[in-house]
């Protein structure tokens, strides 16, 4: 096929476009910057501008939209610009030019109201529950997505779960960076369960979405591992295998959620870009338990993960080492 990857320089993106174009496909990007790669047929632009969006789509047999504004903080309008937008501008141009298979990353944050979620599937994305301006305009980017899904164009939203692998800077480097200077607490027990996803299988399940999609056009699913593990374990694995010595302190949950609230009111107020110690959501999702039964989502996709969070955290050393 040829395939139009957007977000192509992520960890995951990165992935993907190997993948994709190991197994010979014809791959094309649109990215503000060169990559440098000679494998793919690369446009120069933004997802937020439609002329270079439409330039991008043309000819594409099918579109894997990844590209987002996935910073903590942030202004809200920025993120309704690029995540709601940029996913409006890439649909609208992707139907006028014919494609037929689109498929859009989406989050499981664009369902969470901040309880526990233990063996539960893709529950309806609900912007008027979510938390933070990143998991909102991906929930109004999915609705819009999976609403404008059509037989000709099917759409489907794959969310995957806490990427991690080498490279990561969304969560395995926040983590060790924490970790270093000793602000990587635990939140109330640290036995909350945890679903991972090994950024291999992130791409392949994403990839697999593109090859079944006018099976699942509307749909959501939930992408992880299935391998839930305790937060403790999973920040002690993390920093271990980036030989980060990690001996943490325990803040109680309450504390942590109003001290992570009032952090994001200052950062706000004071207009600082850098990332606070701490937020509400970040203090949530690291003291309640996140994992999702994924028997719906292997038999959709016909996708199993092949890389073991055991295998993948020895990876992981490897790339440190």
């Amino acid at each position: 096929m040829k395939i139009l990857v957007t977000g192509s320089t992520s960890m995951i993106g990165r992935a993907i476009v190997d993948r994709l174009v190991a197994r010979g496909d014809q791959v094309s990007t649109i990215q503000r910057s060169p990559s440098g790669r000679t494998d793919v047929t690369e446009t120069q632009g933004s997802i937020t501008d439609i002329d270079s969006v439409t330039r991008a789509v043309a000819g594409q047999d099918a579109v894997l939209h990844l590209a987002a504004k996935v910073d903590i903080m942030g202004d809200l309008d920025e993120y309704v610009r690029v995540n709601v937008e940029g996913t409006t501008n890439m649909i609208s141009a992707a139907r006028e030019a014919g494609v037929t298979r689109f498929v859009t990353t989406s989050s499981p944050s664009v369902a969470h109201g901040g309880e526990s979620i233990s063996g539960a599937g893709a529950e309806p994305a609900n912007p008027d529950a979510t938390r933070g301006n990143y998991a909102t305009t991906k929930a109004m980017a999915e609705q819009l997505a999976l609403a404008a899904s059509t037989d000709a164009m099917p759409i489907v939203a794959i969310r995957p779960h806490l990427v991690i692998g080498p490279g990561d800077t969304q969560l395995v480097e926040r983590v060790l960076d924490r970790a270093r200077s000793g602000r990587m607490p635990l939140i109330g027990t640290g036995l909350a369960l945890v679903d991972v996803t090994w950024v291999d299988n992130a791409a392949d399940a994403l990839i697999a979405a593109v090859d079944q999609c006018h099976n699942l056009g509307g749909q959501a699913f939930v992408v992880s591992n299935g391998e839930p593990r305790t937060v403790h374990e999973l920040i002690g694995r993390i920093t271990q295998a980036a030989g980060v010595d990690w001996s943490p302190r325990s803040v109680p949950r309450k504390v942590a959620i109003f001290g992570g609230s009032l952090a994001e009111k200052v950062w706000e107020r004071t207009g600082r870009e850098d990332e606070p110690p701490m937020t509400a959501f970040g203090a949530e999702q690291l003291s309640t338990a996140h994992w999702f039964d994924q028997r719906d989502t292997r038999a959709a996709l016909d996708w199993e993960p092949r890389v073991s969070l055991e295998e993948g955290f020895a990876r992981l050393g490897e790339h440190y080492a």
